[in-house]
């Protein structure tokens, strides 16, 4: 009976098998798709290229030459195009604004007259090279008034000068309140006046300029640059002086509107100082009156200090006035007071 239901199961399950195919609980992978093939049917083009061809662009019209341009000729006072050498500034602002030359009038002389030195249209004279001779005053101690606007009482200065012919010292003091500054030069007197070999001004402390002809320079104990030395070359001190051995030795050669050209040596630096003869004038002043010579050193930078002075032949030519005005306004006034030999 048992081996009968054993069979019997059995073939059930064969049947079974036979009926429905066997899985692994994974679903069936989906049928293959039918590879589908399609012709493309090629029409030659020419070039590799499927893209529409591109309109070139309409060629650009070119403009028609301009008409030659008929060549002006040059105003005589303008350089040639061709010349390639430059032109000093003064020439080329000429030729660029040509003006005619200036003709005095009667007025215009007139003017001069009255005021040679700011009326005069001529470029002025420059006599620093062209002395023919030197009168060195001799020794002599010259006392001054001075006023000043800092202070609304009356100061002292007194010029010592000192010459052998051969040599000379000169001292300036200024004295204000109990204290004094004070400036000297010493050196040589030769055919062309004075040959400063030191220059030294003190307040509190010295500073001096010492002059190397041998190597042609000035050098300075404030430790400034060295300065070339020119010929001629003065200090502030000694050009006191040789502006009154210049002229004394022929006063006919400085008429008004006259410059005179001299390298001047401060304490620490170097300029050019440009003195302008002026008119005569009769100055009023603390120990009487005196004929002078006027000369003005005007300023040309913008810090330079105004000098003027009034130069008296009573006294060789030595200034019987000087007055130094600064930027600002402020001034010192020098009034001769009294002439003391000097021994």
């Amino acid at each position: 009976m048992l081996l009968a239901l054993t069979v019997a199961v059995l073939l059930t399950h064969i049947a079974l098998l036979r009926a429905t195919p066997m899985t692994l609980g994974l679903s069936q992978p989906a049928p293959p798709l039918a590879f589908t093939t399609r012709t493309i049917e090629l029409v030659p083009t020419g070039p590799a290229s499927v893209e529409q061809p591109v309109t070139p662009a309409a060629p650009r019209k070119r403009k028609p030459p301009a008409p030659a341009r008929e060549k002006r000729p040059e105003p005589a006072n303008l350089p040639s195009s061709d010349d390639s050498a430059p032109q000093p500034p003064a020439v080329m602002a000429e030729a660029e604004n040509p003006s005619p030359t200036p003709v005095a009038t009667s007025q215009d002389e007139q003017a001069a007259a009255a005021d040679p030195i700011a009326a005069d249209p001529r470029p002025p004279r420059d006599r620093a090279a062209s002395v023919s001779a030197y009168t060195v005053p001799g020794s002599v101690r010259i006392k001054y008034q001075v006023d000043a606007n800092k202070f609304p009482f009356s100061a002292s200065a007194e010029l010592r000068w000192q010459q052998t012919g051969e040599s000379y010292d000169a001292r300036l003091d200024l004295s204000v309140l109990g204290q004094t500054r004070v400036q000297t030069s010493r050196g040589q007197i030769t055919s062309k006046g004075l040959a400063p070999i030191r220059f030294s001004d003190k307040f509190r402390s010295e500073v001096a300029a010492h002059f190397n002809r041998e190597q042609g320079k000035v050098t300075f104990s404030a430790n400034t640059p060295d300065a070339p030395l020119l010929a001629g070359a003065q200090d502030r001190l000694s050009i006191l002086v040789q502006l009154a051995a210049m002229i004394a030795g022929d006063p006919s050669h400085y008429p008004p509107a006259t410059t005179i050209t001299i390298q001047t040596i401060g304490p620490r630096d170097a300029d050019t100082w440009l003195f302008t003869v002026g008119s005569e004038e009769t100055l009023t002043l603390p120990g009487g009156e005196q004929a002078t010579l006027k000369l003005v050193r005007n300023p040309r930078q913008e810090f330079d200090q105004k000098v003027e002075l009034w130069l008296a032949p009573a006294l060789g030519y030595l200034p019987a006035r000087i007055r130094i005005t600064d930027p600002n306004g402020d001034f010192i006034d020098q009034k001769w007071l009294a002439t003391e030999p000097q021994t």
